[in-house]
């Protein structure tokens, strides 16, 4: 995956639970409205999610005082269940997340295009932070 300027970015981690549950934590918006922020003072209040190629998802992030709301969403391209989505966001940047099943655990290797409005670090910092809430949430379930 690359852009005009950029190469996409990789983050990674591993979950101590089977992939099973790993995805469904990850594709279940009851579950994704709990683990989708970056920070403590940011949460996900609304989380749809059509998994199936050409289905959709939406997920509302927003600061929890109320000063600022987003939603991010895209288009399945690719699902293949407990192991691959691929889906490119509004924007025509695209997503993919690997699940490697390692028994009882998972690896989840999550790549994506860079937005050009952002630093390349300040949106890896982001995305991991994601993908450690997610860790987190899931590895409690």
């Amino acid at each position: 995956m690359e852009t005009a300027n950029n190469i996409a970015i990789t983050v990674e981690s591993i979950v101590n639970a089977p992939v099973a549950k790993v995805w469904e934590s990850w594709t279940k918006p009851e579950h994704i409205t709990k683990w989708c922020q970056a920070s403590d003072d940011w949460h996900a209040p609304y989380a749809d999610n059509d998994l199936r190629v050409g289905g959709s998802f939406t997920t509302t992030m927003a600061a929890k005082d109320g000063s600022f709301s987003f939603d991010f969403g895209g288009i399945y391209t690719a699902v293949e269940d407990n192991r691959l989505i691929e889906y490119t966001v509004g924007d025509g940047r695209k997503v993919s997340i690997i699940f490697e099943d390692q028994g009882n655990s998972t690896k989840v290797i999550e790549t994506f295009d860079p937005e050009s409005t952002n630093p390349i670090e300040m949106q890896r910092g982001g995305w991991q932070a994601i993908l450690d809430n997610f860790k987190k949430y899931t590895e409690t379930l």
